[in-house]
C-alpha cells in the first residue's frame, strides 16, 4: 500500500471515529435526559434522598450503576468502528461486577441468613423489573441509530451493547428512586432487568444493523 493510500485510510478512519464520537454523545445525553424527565414526571426521586445517599449501599448502589453505564458506553462506541479491539473494553465491563459480588460477599457476612432472602427480595422487584426496561427504550433507541450510522462487525454484539448500555443508563436513574437499597437486591433485580434490555439489543441488531 503507497503512503498516500494509507494516510487517506487513517483520515477516513479518523473521521468516522469522530463523527460516531458526536452522534454517541448526543444519543447519551437525549437518553439521559429523556429517561430522566420520565422519572421524574411518572415516580419521582426517592423523598429520603439527601440522607439516604449519605449511607454506604446507596452510594455503592449509585456508584456501581453510574460505573457499569459508563464502562458500556464506551464499548457502544468501539463495537461501532470496523477493526476495533474490545478487549480493554471488555475488560473494563469486569471492575463494576467484581466490585459488585465483592458488595454482595459483605452483605451475606454483615445479615444474619435468615435475612438473605428478605433482603434479596425487597419491596419493588417486580416495578425494577418493569420500569428499569421503560427508561431504557430512549437510550436504546439513540445507540441503535448511532450504530446504524456506523459500520458494525457483529450486528448482534454491537445490538446487545447498546442494550447493555441503555439498561444501565436506566438503572442508575432508577437507583434515585428505589428503596431497596441492599446490594443483595442489586445482584439479582437489576441485573434481570439489564439483561432482559440487552438481549433485546441484540435481537434487535442482529437484523436491524446488518450492512
Amino acid at each position: 500500500m503507497k503512503t498516500n493510500d494509507l494516510i487517506s485510510l487513517l483520515a477516513v478512519d479518523a473521521a468516522v471515529g469522530m463523527r460516531l464520537g458526536r452522534m454517541l454523545a448526543l444519543a447519551v445525553f437525549a437518553g439521559v435526559v429523556a429517561s430522566a424527565l420520565v422519572l421524574l414526571l411518572t415516580v419521582g426521586v426517592r423523598p429520603n434522598l439527601a440522607t439516604a445517599i449519605e449511607t454506604a449501599r446507596v452510594l455503592f448502589k449509585i456508584g456501581f450503576t453510574l460505573v457499569l453505564a459508563i464502562a458500556a458506553c464506551r464499548l457502544v462506541f468501539l463495537v461501532g468502528q470496523p477493526g476495533r479491539s474490545l478487549k480493554a473494553r471488555g475488560f473494563q465491563l469486569a471492575v463494576p461486577l467484581v466490585l459488585l459480588a465483592i458488595a454482595v460477599l459483605s452483605e451475606l457476612s454483615v445479615l444474619p441468613s435468615e435475612a438473605w432472602t428478605t433482603s434479596m427480595l425487597g419491596k419493588n422487584a417486580g416495578f425494577c423489573l418493569f420500569f428499569i426496561p421503560v427508561l431504557s427504550l430512549a437510550p436504546l433507541a439513540g445507540f441503535l441509530f448511532v450504530l446504524k450510522n456506523g459500520a458494525p462487525e457483529n450486528p448482534g454484539l454491537a445490538g446487545a451493547s447498546a442494550g447493555l448500555a441503555a439498561g444501565a443508563i436506566a438503572a442508575s436513574l432508577y437507583a434515585f428512586h428505589c428503596p431497596d437499597d441492599s446490594p443483595l437486591f442489586l445482584a439479582v433485580w437489576y441485573s434481570i432487568a439489564v439483561l432482559v434490555i440487552t438481549t433485546v439489543g441484540y435481537l434487535i441488531g442482529r437484523r436491524w444493523l446488518r450492512w
